[in-house]
């Protein structure tokens, strides 16, 4: 566990970015819309103004 709150802090927001990076990926890959709708209801909870490719 991070040691003080500045430590925590970039951790979550490290793990937020590489969880993005991971579902624009697999949005960029997506042919049905079905999935394309629920990863993009994803990122938006991760990340609401995150733009969308």
């Amino acid at each position: 566990m991070p040691l003080n709150a500045r430590q925590r802090k970039l951790r979550r927001r490290q793990r937020r970015v590489r969880k993005l990076r991971f579902l624009k990926s697999r949005l960029a890959e997506s042919q049905d819309a079905r999935n394309r709708k629920r990863l993009i209801e994803k990122i938006r909870k991760i990340s609401p103004w995150e733009p969308l490719p």
